[in-house]
């Protein structure tokens, strides 16, 4: 009968990469509770991630930075050439007020907190899935203020401001007390690799031996709530 026809609401696809179980759980029962949005597949490491994108041609995909043979940098660059069209949004514990930048320059179109409320990270999907870009209230008005300072003020607003990604993430995990065997071993290179980081973050921060960068990476995890 005319009238009496109801439309279907298409919801999108998310598809969720974390290499912890229990994570991706509670993202497939939080994506149940809503009307527009349903669970594409998961993933836990990388090359899950990117078999299953080709797989599920999800609208979106959420993304942890500490995976399991890899990291969520690395996959976010992947992703971008692969399919630049595709919105990804970063689901992790790390710190935003440092990783949350790093990971939009990456390719990422916002960043959430694992720290947040649940519904939180629903908005931020919502957001992504809109075409816009979403981050926290709090980083949002750093990031301006960031903007607005002085040349000189913004360059010393963070001294690993000056390391590539690769580097930063070498520098955080002697930080966390790593041995160069088991941090090689963490990122997939070689010892030598980890050395030759090593070597050019010790240039970049001006510092003069390895036991004074260890006191200087363990200080900076502990200030951000690590180790």
């Amino acid at each position: 009968m005319a009238g009496t026809e109801t439309q279907t609401l298409v919801k999108k696809k998310v598809l969720v990469v974390d290499d912890h179980p229990v994570t991706r759980r509670a993202i497939a029962s939080l994506l149940a509770t809503t009307e527009d949005l349903t669970l594409a597949g998961e993933a836990a490491d990388v090359s899950g991630a990117l078999k299953a994108i080709e797989t599920h041609r999800p609208d979106m995909v959420i993304v942890d930075m500490r995976l399991r043979d890899s990291n969520g940098i690395d996959l976010l660059k992947d992703i971008h050439v692969r399919w630049p069209k595709l919105p990804v949004l970063v689901f992790s514990m790390r710190d935003e007020s440092f990783f949350a930048e790093r990971t939009l320059r990456a390719g990422a179109r916002g960043y959430v907190s694992k720290t947040r409320d649940p519904d939180e990270l629903i908005e931020g999907i919502r957001s992504v899935l809109a075409g816009g870009m979403y981050v926290s209230s709090e980083l949002a008005e750093a990031m301006v203020e960031k903007f607005v300072e002085t040349p000189n003020a913004a360059a010393g607003t963070s001294l690993t401001s000056r390391l590539s990604d690769r580097e930063y993430e070498v520098f955080e995990l002697i930080g966390e007390g790593l041995p160069m065997s088991e941090l090689a071993k963490r990122l997939h290179i070689s010892v030598k690799t980890v050395e030759s980081h090593r070597d050019h973050i010790k240039k970049k921060l001006k510092v003069g031996s390895s036991t004074e960068l260890l006191k200087m990476a363990i200080e900076w995890v502990q200030s951000r709530g690590g180790g």
